[in-house]
């Protein structure tokens, strides 16, 4: 199948990827859109896996405020050279993020950084509203531990789903940018301001 100069557009518009590995990726998958998509993404991800050791101690803080005033993000991104840092890909993935979490409100950037008493508090009502309506006990514990993972997955950062573009999480876009930059990438930390919360 021939690749057009309009495929390798729109695959590139859908991943932000390298215009010769948007065309590498349509030739691999004889221009089946979604399956370049995924080549893409399993390519990112590679990228990701073996930069994910080195020490990220460049970066930016990105601050967002939202409301007039109201509502304030302040994170930290951090990555492996000041070059990267200054790099417009990276200021805009670091204000995507802040703007993000004004949106979203994540409790914590890892599932690790979730407090125990928080997760133990929604086991608890998860597990008494389970029982409550009748279920027997060995689907109680199915049905809490798939509770959790949901809720995990809607209060931890790296697993919400990006405001801008709900088909990837969090994790995705940081993939995809450490593919397109080349570095590791990481989102060290937050704060979230809110006035009268």
């Amino acid at each position: 199948m021939k690749i057009t100069s309009q495929m390798v557009k729109e695959l590139r518009d859908k991943t932000n990827a390298g215009m010769m590995d948007c065309k590498r990726a349509l030739a691999e998958t004889e221009g089946d859109m979604d399956k370049a998509v995924d080549l893409l993404r399993q390519k990112g991800l590679a990228v990701a896996a073996k930069r994910a050791d080195r020490a990220t101690s460049e970066g930016v803080i990105e601050c967002y405020i939202h409301g007039g005033g109201k509502l304030g993000v302040m994170v930290e991104v951090g990555c492996e050279t000041d070059f990267v840092a200054k790099t417009d890909d990276f200021k805009d993935f670091a204000k995507d993020i802040a703007m993000h979490i004004a949106a979203v409100n994540p409790v914590a950037v890892r599932r690790e950084e979730i407090p125990a008493e928080l997760i133990e508090r929604e086991k608890e009502i998860y597990t008494k509203q389970a029982l409550e309506s009748g279920k027997p006990e060995n689907i109680v514990e199915k049905i809490v531990s798939g509770k959790i993972e949901k809720y995990i997955s809607e209060i931890c950062l790296m697993d919400q789903k990006f405001v801008k573009n709900p088909d990837l999480s969090i994790q995705d876009l940081l993939n995809e940018v450490i593919a397109k930059l080349g570095e590791n990438i990481s989102i060290k930390r937050f704060a979230r301001f809110q006035i009268g919360a």
